[in-house]
């Protein structure tokens, strides 16, 4: 199947986890990817992608970086049709909250939450030029379930579901969709600060057995970009092995 041919595809943090997962499972359905990512490793992304690529370094913590991308993706492919506004960071784990630093707070919120904000603006100004668009953003289970010892992680993902609500609701009627993909605990490098005896206890908490692969998630983004979704906007897709059933 081609769900994605010709789409150009805008996607944030696409070096590795998640947007990795996304850019080479998007381009596999026909998608054209615009591959954004703050570290030089999403140059890789070349050799393991055989459809149409193009690579931004650049932070998404910094607004003009943002605008220069965006603007970069206008002029090389004149639209934007999909955004997967992934970009995230965990910031401290395993740490009180009260013993959370105000700049590790703030590192975490202007990634999270300003960045994630600011990448979203530019792409429905794209949108609103050619007609529409599906936006996805990534969120997590931690912002339905408090998670002890990640006091600014949780909240920032907290302020995503209402971000997904708020943009669904104020551009339904100009043909943009904004949905979340909100993953428990998957395997990706976010989870390279945990200990393996936090690692083996979050996956015992989930009622499947196991981590989730960013594959897993990545194709339930997938649905949500393609046409295949298209009465489904505003709305929070859980992707965590059950573990919130309980």
């Amino acid at each position: 199947m081609n769900r994605l041919e010709g789409k150009v595809t805008l996607i944030t943090g696409a070096a590795s986890g998640f947007g990795r997962s996304m850019a080479k499972i998007f381009s596999e359905e026909g998608a054209k990817i615009f591959a954004i990512d703050i570290n030089e490793k999403v140059e890789e992304l070349k050799n393991e992608i055989n459809g149409e690529l193009y690579t931004f370094v650049a932070d998404v913590t910094n607004p003009e970086q943002i605008t220069a991308a965006f603007d970069e993706c206008k002029k090389v492919y004149g639209k934007l049709d999909v955004l997967c506004n992934n970009a995230g960071m965990t910031g401290v784990v395993e740490t009180p909250l009260h013993e959370v630093s105000l700049e590790n707070f703030d590192n975490v919120m202007n990634l999270n939450v300003r960045g994630a904000f600011k990448v979203l603006q530019e792409a429905v100004k794209m949108m609103l030029e050619n007609g529409g668009g599906s936006i996805v953003n990534t969120g997590s289970i931690g912002g339905y379930l408090a998670t002890p010892g990640s006091a600014p992680y949780i909240i920032s993902k907290g302020a995503m579901v209402m971000l997904t609500k708020q943009a669904a609701l104020e551009y339904a009627r100009e043909g943009i969709r904004v949905n979340s993909i909100n993953p428990g605990t998957a395997k990706t490098p976010l989870l390279d600060k945990f200990s393996q005896e936090t690692l083996d206890f979050l996956a015992n908490q989930v009622p499947i057995g196991r981590l989730a692969e960013p594959e897993e998630i990545a194709r339930v983004a997938l649905f949500l970009a393609s046409d295949e979704s298209s009465y489904i906007t505003g709305q929070d897709h859980i992707i965590d092995g059950g573990r919130s059933t309980e």
